[in-house]
């Protein structure tokens, strides 16, 4: 299938992150050693698909307030484009992310604008358009996206991430999209939720009976050790490189921004995957949500590491420095 544009159905919003030496205990309270506004969310997809020369249109909701004014401008500067008018009637949503030292992030959210029902129907994705669906906005209150979704044309890639709201999308709904997707993506956390098996090959085995595709594929992220890939015909494990971790805030979003691109550019899902975990181990490096490589960079990275598996917490590529803070 041809892919010439990546319409995100999904939720771009902005980030508060703090770092925080540890989790508050209940009734406590902490000093954050650092803090940032950022924009996140489904930005990150988006970016990280750009950033690989991929045409990206943001088909999500977005408001008038000044958090919405924060998200358009970053989609201006990554040169991505918009579907939708802005929503007079509220502002985009936020959310507080805490990082700890290890990289680990615990996110509480506040929804605006990118959530609001209505016009899924007035985004109309065509033959050659790969849509990323986000798990976000599938959960109550039902903003009709699943339904647009499951009614997609032929020709049009469907790729769909849980999120980490997995458990609390409706059945009908999760079963509807699953049974159109194309690639159905999730980190092993999600699987076991969605199908009860620990082993991640072992829940993508399971994920794939659930979809209704002939060629559909099922992508199950395990963190530093990369991912399962999973098709009809084979289930895979794709190594990621080591690295010394700072964030992990948006890696799985650099990974199916990434992956998808490598689709775009026309790579066989395997060697997509392999580019989505260099792409998701180099944004890890460094702190902050939209982290993801440009393609140079990315090209470099993995030209460096000769394959994914290599561990280059310790190594430098001669005329490369990566830019992540605590890499060595």
């Amino acid at each position: 299938m041809t892919i010439t544009r990546l319409v995100f159905a999904g939720e771009a919003i902005v980030d508060l992150v703090m770092r925080v030496p540890g989790l508050p205990p209940r009734g406590g309270d902490l000093l954050a050693s650092s803090s940032s506004v950022e924009v996140g969310g489904g930005f990150n997809v988006m970016a990280a698909a750009a950033r690989q020369g991929m045409r990206v249109d943001y088909a999500g909701g977005h408001g008038t307030g000044p958090y919405g004014s924060l998200v358009r401008a970053a989609l201006a500067a990554e040169g991505i484009g918009i579907l939708r008018s802005p929503d007079s009637a509220a502002d985009t949503g936020f959310d507080v992310a805490l990082v700890e030292p290890d990289g680990e992030r615990t996110f509480v959210s506040s929804v605006g604008a990118e959530t609001h029902p209505g016009g899924w129907a007035a985004v109309r994705a065509v033959p050659g358009d790969a849509v990323y669906v986000s798990g976000y906005g599938l959960v109550p209150p039902d903003a009709g996206l699943g339904e647009w979704a499951a009614a997609l044309a032929r020709g049009v890639l469907l790729f769909a991430d849980p999120g980490p709201l997995v458990a609390d999308i409706p059945a009908a709904v999760l079963d509807r999209v699953l049974a159109r997707c194309d690639w159905w993506s999730c980190n092993r956390r999600e699987a076991g939720l969605l199908t009860g098996a620990d082993d991640p090959a072992a829940a993508a085995r399971r994920l794939l009976d659930r979809t209704g595709r002939a060629g559909a594929g099922v992508i199950v992220r395990t963190g530093p050790d990369g991912c399962v890939l999973a098709s009809r015909d084979e289930v895979v494990t794709v190594p990621a490189p080591a690295v010394e971790v700072a964030d992990t805030t948006g890696a799985g979003d650099t990974h199916a921004g990434v992956f998808l691109a490598g689709l775009a550019a026309g790579l066989a899902p395997p060697a997509a995957a392999r580019r989505a975990n260099a792409a998701a181990a180099l944004a890890v490096t460094r702190h902050g949500p939209a982290t993801a490589p440009g393609r140079g960079e990315l090209d470099e990275f993995l030209a460096c590491g000769r394959s994914t598996g290599h561990d280059l917490r310790t190594r430098r590529c001669p005329g490369h420095v990566l830019r992540g803070p605590r890499h060595r």
